[in-house]
């Protein structure tokens, strides 16, 4: 395997404390340094993105007394794409009484992880799962309310306790408005510069610490160099290299990337999440996907024909001809089994030709019995909105006929690699939320994004960064110092590069045979053949997109393909680095599928003794090979066993 990347050195999160797991974030909090409130005056912070995470963190440290910078490449920090979240957020509050608890909580999340993450982080998320409920409805966040008032909670795949709490099928634009509403009053207070329809398209490196970013006005199209003592990034996950994914389509990967090509390792590349319950795909035409949420599985049932090739009506398939497999293949969990069960139980299935719908590509969500029992009334009150969507998108009524769905690209688990105060390998690089890796391990459950990156952003950074920033302020720069007007004349470099290409082909025909490359060969399931020849056909494509690759306009001022191509060009980077961690990792694990790694009964085998670690990657250049860096990870409090949801 070497042939693709060099062996390095094994790396340690140094941050974490040791001792007793329930004492180790209290205690980190009480050994991390102060910054006294006049210093906070003097100390300035950028922070890239304005979702959950990055509006949360924003709000927070600006209320703290840091001066804070915030960017993001929407019309409105309120635009994030957090706001597309729709089934719920875990908290271990235990209002149901049915045996939840922050143990439980961290257990079930190290579990299906597949014992992939680390425990010092999961216990942490699951202790400030609770102060996030307090702090979100003390913002006014409407969540569901049972008949007596008290907080209502649903169930979600991967627990047997009910835990999520939710806003009908519109939880991430509920508690984005909560942080957005935070944000603001800090905006309208002048503690928050706010900087929207800004891309930032390079890390400004110092002196070896992170000191700002080089941004682009995407209307007028200058190009500036903004400064800080310390970086923040919060700017998502990169599950747009697949092209076809439920992100939406301003999502990349670029301010990660140019990260990491300063020096911030990119830890599990390869760990991406496919979501079980998305609208199928309809055509050729089509540039994403909707996802359908999670909590639909709580009372729709999930079956297909039992016949190959049966292609009746679902209405005309009687109940003994029909498979409702997630239920009869793991009996104590049914429907919710975690996500990269559920999905590739829907893959099997299709591929013994007993998919429903156009080729074949969906399986049944039917609600019959849950409107039987419940009556209309009920479940439109839950999943109103959500069933609204499907008939808008689909023009089926989902309270007549079983929504089809079928798994798509929705969340990546990989991430730029932080320690346990959430700092890069760059000094004063901190990297939070979807962007980093640090909690979810080979596979998220469903309604713990938004726990990690609230838990992330109100919660975390503002204790630990401060640790950092105790020795600032540091140095004034301007943009005549040597290291920034480096960084600058890249991005100029990059650009005019891009500009002058002036080829035959659209910076979208690139993209979208990128992402059929990757879901073809690193997507559902992947072999050593096909990532070796995924790794062959991205380096050739890679190579055609800086020859052929044709982008109009000029960067004076607005040009969105200019934008695109910019954010493609790093995709064909990171899909390379996807599949080299995929074709080195020869186990399964969560979302991560090696054909050649299963059990009898086409379950995933994961090899505790040759890679219970984090795979952190180092930018070898442009013209050498990776550098691969171990993180052991060791369980102490839940071990490793087989992954059974039977």
């Amino acid at each position: 395997m070497t042939e693709f990347y060099e062996d390095g050195d094994n790396i340690a999160d140094t941050k974490a404390p040791d001792g007793p797991i329930e004492t180790r974030w209290e205690r980190r909090r009480f050994g991390a340094k102060l910054v006294n409130p006049a210093n906070k005056r003097k100390l300035t912070v950028i922070v890239v993105g304005t979702g959950l995470a990055g509006g949360s963190a924003a709000a927070t440290l600006a209320e703290l007394g840091y001066h804070v910078k915030s960017y993001c490449y929407q019309d409105s920090p309120r635009r994030a794409h957090s706001i597309a979240a729709q089934g719920g957020i875990n908290a271990a509050k235990n209002y149901r009484g049915d045996g939840d608890s922050i143990h439980r909580l961290f257990y079930d999340t190290v579990k299906g992880g597949d014992f992939r993450s680390r425990e010092s982080n999961v216990r942490r998320l699951a202790e400030i799962s609770v102060e996030i409920i307090d702090q979100c409805v003390a913002q006014g966040v409407p969540f569901a309310r049972e008949y007596g008032g008290l907080l209502d909670t649903r169930s979600f795949g991967g627990a047997q306790v009910s835990r999520t709490f939710y806003a009908r099928g519109q939880t991430g634009q509920q508690l984005l408005l909560g942080a957005y509403q935070a944000l603001e009053r800090q905006i309208g207070a002048g503690n928050v510069e706010m900087n929207a329809r800004h891309e930032m398209l390079e890390l400004i490196i110092v002196d070896g610490r992170a000191r700002g970013i080089v941004v682009r006005d995407l209307v007028s199209g200058e190009i500036t160099t903004e400064f800080a003592d310390a970086v923040v990034l919060a700017s998502g996950g990169y599950g747009n290299v697949f092209y076809l994914s439920t992100n939406a389509k301003g999502c990349n990967v670029t301010a990660s990337w140019r990260a990491h090509r300063k020096g911030a390792l990119f830890a599990n590349p390869c760990y991406t999440q496919i979501h079980p319950t998305c609208i199928p795909v309809s055509g050729d035409h089509q540039s994403k996907l909707t996802l359908m949420s999670e909590s639909l599985r709580n009372d729709g049932r999930v079956w297909v024909p039992k016949a190959k090739g049966d292609q009746r009506a679902p209405g005309a398939i009687p109940e003994d001809e029909r498979d409702y497999y997630l239920e009869r293949i793991y009996p104590a969990f049914g429907n919710l089994v975690p996500r990269d069960i559920a999905s590739r139980a829907a893959k099997n299935v299709c591929d013994e030709g007993r998919g429903v719908g156009p080729g074949g590509l969906g399986v049944y969500l039917d609600f019959a019995d849950a409107i039987q029992r419940l009556g209309r009334a009920a479940v439109e009150a839950k999943y109103g909105n959500l069933f609204e969507m499907y008939q808008r998108i689909t023009g089926e009524d989902p309270y007549e006929v079983p929504m089809r769905i079928y798994p798509a690209v929705h969340y990546t688990m990989g991430g730029l690699w932080v320690d346990y105060d959430l700092q890069s390998t760059i000094p004063g690089l901190f990297v939070i939320g979807e962007a980093n890796f640090s909690d979810h391990g080979a596979n998220r459950l469903g309604a713990s994004a938004l726990m990690q990156g609230l838990a992330d952003g109100y919660f975390v950074l503002p204790n630990t960064i401060g640790d950092y920033l105790a020795a600032g302020p540091f140095d004034k720069l301007t943009a005549d110092h040597d290291q920034v007007a480096a960084a600058r004349q890249q991005v100029e470099d990059r650009i005019t590069r891009l500009l002058a290409i002036n080829g035959d082909r659209t910076v979208d025909s690139f993209h979208r045979e990128l992402g059929r490359i990757m879901w073809e060969y690193c997507g559902m399931e992947r072999t050593d053949e096909g990532l070796r020849k995924a790794i062959s056909l991205i380096r050739d494509l890679k190579a055609e997109f800086w020859q052929r690759v044709r982008v109009p306009g000029d960067g004076e001022g607005l040009n969105q393909s200019l934008e695109k191509a910019g954010r493609v060009a790093d995709f064909f980077e990171l899909a390379e680095l996807m599949c080299i961690d995929a074709l080195h990792r020869t186990e399964s694990c969560g979302g991560h599928f090696r054909a050649e790694s299963q059990d009898a009964d086409g379950e995933a085998k994961r090899d505790d003794e040759h890679f219970s670690y984090v795979a952190a990657w180092e930018w070898g250049g442009e013209d050498a090979q990776p550098v691969l860096h171990k993180e052991d990870l060791d369980f102490e409090y839940v071990h490793p066993s087989t992954r059974s949801y039977k």
